[in-house]
């Protein structure tokens, strides 16, 4: 597995810290197992990055002209694709989804290498437009991030931000009609370019019958409709699916339900970000687009019912809000594993969910070395629940798989000579590592101290069984080994 690269200056590293969690989310989609996940996240990172830095070499050296590619998060996804593509041809496809693969050797596919006049009609508007403005429009529309955050990452004005994506979106629309006028069409097509038009340009307008029947049978005019249609829930799906192809819509959900978890979303006692309050923008964006998470907004407050229940069950709230399938998204934990910006480090502790019901003890008053807040803790009784089994003994073995100057990638494997009905890992690092990102576990850290808790997936080890997790940290100075380990509060040699 290739290193993942370092970044070259802060720029970068504010840049790795904004996208490597997309292309995490995105690569566990594409593969069949968080081992895979990470491999191909790793491998299309390192890819990706090579294409933005050419690219914006090129733009350095030829100041003021337009640069004809994607924004940075869709280039990278569009790597992660293209990389699991060459896994299919190199015979590793055994470790992609498999109707992913089924995906990767159809037309479909075969479309987004063809001629660009036959590519997605949301994938060329991309491409026609200035840098700045299709960042500013993935950022809103996909990524779902509040206007102030997108303000601050692209250095606009917040004030002035919704109407610079009003005038985005409208710029969109533009470059989305004169690709699909430019394009090969059908006679019936043709006719029906001018009504199509005049309805996507009102909101309130009603779409004929005769149209509406056309757009239920024709993929190009269906997705011209979904891109010239700026007041619709149409555009982030046609903007998702057209940039990055297979699982778009899976990809966008997941964004948006990340969003939700940093903005405090289904949370009982979090107050509602003041932007979120007083952005215009964002209000109409989140109300329009609300269909989209009223299924994982009530399964939050299931969860958060279940918790609150004298004596709550023992199920992770990170699973409650889990992917639709049978595997857990590893990346919906928004922190970095490089140096976070100010509101990505602020918003990592509202992305767990699993701490989402929970009162914290004053460490002073814990007698229990592990930080509480887990979903392994009945609520407000200051002290973990009792695990459905304990070990008698354990073995450990950490694993350094990725270094570079200010983060890394470990793995935590845990051989148990007992059976498992639940699991909670805990450790302790010495030089002041932090963790951003864990996959096949959610996770608290308090202080030096971290606990993993099981995912739902993987909560079951047998007598003699194993279990691994893996996470992204940051380091400074000294990046020692973690220590101290324990399963389920009972102390772990190590190997």
């Amino acid at each position: 597995m290739p290193d993942l690269p370092t970044p070259q200056d802060a720029t970068e590293a504010a840049l790795f810290s904004e996208c490597w969690d997309a292309v995490l989310s995105y690569a566990d989609l594409c593969t069949a197992g968080s081992t895979a996940a990470t491999e191909l996240a790793t491998e299309a990172f390192s890819t990706g990055m090579r294409e933005v830095r050419a690219a914006d070499s090129h733009g350095t050296r030829y100041a003021g002209r337009r640069s004809p590619r994607l924004p940075r998060i869709p280039l990278l996804l569009t790597a992660v694709r293209t990389t699991a593509a060459d896994w299919e041809v190199a015979g590793r496809g055994n470790r992609l989804d498999p109707d992913l693969r089924l995906w990767l050797n159809s037309d479909k596919a075969a479309r987004y290498a063809g001629p660009p006049q036959g590519r997605p009609l949301a994938l060329r508007g991309l491409r026609d437009m200035q840098q700045p403005d299709a960042e500013l429009l993935w950022l809103a529309e996909v990524e779902a991030l509040p206007l102030s955050v997108v303000a601050r990452r692209l250095g606009l004005d917040p004030a002035t931000v919704s109407d610079e994506l009003a005038q985005v979106r409208g710029l969109f629309r533009d470059r989305c009609h004169r690709n699909h006028l430019d394009a090969p069409k059908a006679t019936e097509c043709r006719g029906y370019i001018r009504l199509l038009d005049a309805v996507t340009r009102s909101p309130v307008a009603e779409t004929p019958d005769d149209l509406s029947r056309h757009l239920a049978t024709c993929v190009d005019c269906a997705e011209a409709a979904a891109c010239l249609r700026l007041n619709g829930v149409g555009l982030p799906a046609a903007l998702a699916g057209g940039a990055i192809g297979w699982g778009g819509l899976a990809y966008l959900e997941r964004r948006r339900r990340a969003a939700e978890v940093r903005l405090g979303a289904g949370r009982f006692g979090t107050p509602v970000p003041e932007d979120a309050d007083t952005d215009p923008a964002a209000q109409k964006a989140k109300a329009v687009r609300g269909g989209l998470l009223v299924a994982a907004v009530l399964v939050s407050l299931l969860a958060l019912a279940v918790s609150m229940m004298p004596f709550g069950g023992s199920g992770s709230g990170d699973d409650t809000a889990g992917d639709s399938g049978d595997r857990q998204p590893v990346a919906d934990d928004p922190g970095p594993s490089f140096e976070p910006s100010v509101e990505d480090s602020s918003a990592s502790e509202s992305a767990r969910p699993s701490a989402s019901a929970v009162e914290r003890t004053p460490e002073s008053k814990d007698p229990d070395p592990e930080p509480q807040g887990t979903s392994t803790t009945t609520a407000g009784s200051g002290g973990a629940a009792p695990e459905t089994s304990a070990p008698a003994g354990c073995r450990v073995r950490y694993d350094l798989v990725n270094q570079w100057p200010d983060g890394f990638q470990a793995t935590v494997t845990v051989t148990t000579q007992q059976p498992l009905d639940t699991w909670r890992v805990a450790w302790s690092f010495r030089d002041g590592q932090h963790v951003g990102q864990m996959w096949d576990a959610s996770f608290t850290q308090n202080g030096s101290r971290v606990t993993a808790t099981a995912a739902d997936y993987n909560k079951t080890v047998p007598a003699e069984g194993t279990l691994t997790f893996g996470f992204l940290a940051s380091w400074q100075g000294k990046n020692s080994p973690a220590h101290d380990f324990a399963l389920n509060g009972r102390e772990c040699g190590t190997d």
